[in-house]
């Protein structure tokens, strides 16, 4: 399922990347190059709805392994994507009724790791990433994750809201991690649902927060005013394990 490649150097070798079909999460390009195999390069990026950032030649030389990046490094996915339509419709044949994690702008790949590993533990579906501000699927990631990405589809979208905004029409609700939401003890996590967990330091953004139909937060008793985005992630997916499957099960 996996491959390991991680970072790709050098014009050829990105290109082929691409022509071959392995999954880039975004490439590094030189600030200003115009180059004829810069610009093929910035193509098939674009084609493959692929992450550009133009960074200075300093950036690049730091980020390089071989020191033979010539202006182009590509970053692929330790791990392929899955489709968003596949992870729903093998959700809607597991018997259970959907769940599935959105996760809001997470650039820790040891958090995303991490959650992914409670999401399926937890009995999630799948998990759904943004494509920009975000990290994607990379070995750290693939460790930290512990085997689970061998089992759990993560599907990577280009808008979250409108993801969101297509999946509630499939009588899909939404609750996001919120600290100024209600107790989650108190809301209704049964049924189809997305739980949708924001940035380590921003939390859900405001255009995501809006479509979600609860805003939950977890009771605190120390003095500090959140927890870790992975920490919160599975303390809120076993309140949904508990209304789901032990609280009203014929509801999951």
């Amino acid at each position: 399922m996996g491959y390991s490649e991680s970072q790709i150097e050098g014009r050829n070798a990105v290109l082929e990347a691409f022509r071959s079909g392995k999954t880039i999460d975004k490439i590094y390009v030189l600030d200003g190059c115009q180059d004829g195999p810069v610009l093929t390069i910035k193509r098939e990026a674009k084609k493959n709805d692929c992450l550009i950032k133009y960074v200075a030649k300093e950036r690049l030389d730091q980020l390089s392994q071989t020191g033979k990046h010539q202006g182009v490094i590509a970053i692929a996915a330790a791990y392929e994507y899955a489709e968003l339509e596949d992870i729903m419709k093998a959700a809607k044949e597991s018997g259970r009724a959907p769940f599935l994690f959105f996760l809001d702008g997470i650039e820790d790949p040891h958090n995303l790791g991490a959650i992914i590993r409670t999401a399926y533990q937890a009995g999630a579906h799948g998990v759904v990433i943004p494509k920009n501000r975000a990290v994607g699927l990379t070995p750290t990631v693939a460790r930290t994750s512990a085997g689970a990405l061998n089992y759990l589809p993560v599907a990577r979208v280009t808008n979250l809201v409108q993801t969101i905004e297509s999946l509630k029409k499939e009588e899909m609700w939404f609750a996001c991690a919120d600290m100024d939401g209600d107790v989650m003890y108190k809301a209704n996590l049964t049924g189809s649902i997305g739980l949708v967990i924001g940035s380590e330091g921003e939390g859900v953004s405001r255009l995501v927060k809006e479509k979600c139909d609860y805003k939950v937060s977890i009771p605190m008793i120390g003095k500090l005013d959140s927890l870790n985005a992975s920490v919160a992630a599975g303390v809120l997916a076993y309140e949904i394990v508990r209304q789901r499957d032990y609280q009203n099960p014929k509801l999951s």
